[in-house]
């Protein structure tokens, strides 16, 4: 295995910029307003570190998968999150005992992060970009620029959203996660129609 060092960077830089405005980063910051930050984090980095494979294995997958159902799958997933976020954020703000039952314990919040990034990167701008770059760049450096870039956009996602709660009355937060990720759900839904 040879790792270029400028191949690692170049893939980091483009693939961290790439993900910064990118829709999983603010589904992570949202998750990360209301479940356990570092269980939220293993979930994403988890689907990341599988999309980044898939990406520089066979890229060539990615054109498998009917965009629109990709999409839509993704409209569902969020739009989930939000219910589950809003539906949480009903009950009095100060009342710790009914905000901290959404979504609690490693393996649902560790599923739903990942089946929340899983699902919605296919396809994504990252990912193609990724398989390009392997194309070109080598495989073993452009998977760890890669990983390590948007594994780095979860994290900085995770630590807004946890400033975020200490600082904002809990059913405050929850019910702007919630929104947050009902938009998301219904940008995944325009996205669809549009093309």
């Amino acid at each position: 295995m040879h790792l270029d060092l400028v191949a690692v960077l170049t893939a980091f830089g483009l693939i961290f910029l790439a993900e910064l405005p990118d829709k999983t980063m603010f589904a992570s910051l949202a998750m990360g307003t209301r479940m356990r930050p570092l269980y939220v984090w293993f979930g994403t980095s988890s689907a990341f570190i599988v999309h980044v494979a898939i990406a520089v294995g066979a890229g060539s997958l990615i054109g498998l998968l009917p965009d629109w159902l990709v999409k839509l799958v993704s409209a569902a997933l969020f739009g989930f999150g939000a219910f589950m976020l809003l539906r949480g954020g009903a009950g009095d703000d100060g009342d710790e005992d009914t905000a901290g039952k959404t979504v609690t314990g490693f393996w649902p919040v560790y599923t739903t992060a990942f089946m929340a990034v899983f699902i919605s990167e296919w396809g994504d701008l990252t990912q193609i970009t990724t398989a390009n770059l392997a194309a070109s760049n080598g495989t073993w450096s452009t998977a760890i620029g890669s990983a390590a870039a948007l594994m780095t956009v979860s994290a900085l996602a995770l630590l807004a959203g946890r400033f975020i709660a200490k600082r904002v009355p809990l059913g405050t937060v929850q019910r702007i996660g919630g929104l947050c990720m009902l938009g998301l759900a219904i940008w995944s839904l325009v996205e669809v129609f549009t093309g």
